[in-house]
């Protein structure tokens, strides 16, 4: 079974705060991924992400007087209510408002992959799994959400997330 967290940069303008017309939005995004991916508008992380976000709380302990702009690359926003005539199978929705997304977006350039690794790393590699691997798949996820996260501050958008399975 495949589940995967699937985030798109759209100007907030464009967004309706409606479940139903976001969650067509959002499939019609999830259809033409490897494109949006390819044009730096969309990323997607596979059913890992929840440890993604343990990476990124190890900032926590790094500076544990700073806010908490660690929480913003997976977590961050506020939950889109399905609305009365929603489709129950409709996936969970999201949506980190641009300032958000600027705040993800300084902390992803700003926090040292290295030093969460440091960190975290000893509990997000899985029994029996080769440690330099699964250290490469977070940093690669870590470098694509910089990426995704910069280009979409850059823009003043707006993140939306999906999560599919």
């Amino acid at each position: 079974m495949s589940i995967h967290m699937h985030m798109r940069a759209v100007a907030e303008s464009e967004i309706r705060d409606d479940h139903t017309w976001l969650a067509t939005f959002m499939c019609e995004a999830w259809d033409n991924h490897p494109a949006e991916y390819a044009a730096g508008i969309a990323v997607s992380i596979d059913k890992v992400w929840g440890a993604v976000n343990d990476l990124y709380a190890a900032a926590n302990v790094l500076d544990a007087d700073a806010a908490k702009p660690w929480e913003l690359p997976i977590y961050g926003g506020r939950p889109v209510a399905h609305s009365t005539d929603a489709d129950p199978s409709n996936p969970p929705l999201g949506i980190l408002e641009p300032p958000g997304v600027s705040q993800a977006a300084g902390f992803l350039g700003s926090v040292s992959f290295d030093e969460l690794w440091n960190v975290a790393g000893a509990k997000l590699v899985w029994s029996g799994s080769d440690e330099a691997q699964v250290r490469q798949e977070f940093l690669d996820y870590h470098r694509r959400l910089q990426g995704f996260y910069g280009r979409a501050a850059t823009a003043g958008h707006a993140v939306v997330r999906a999560v599919w399975a």
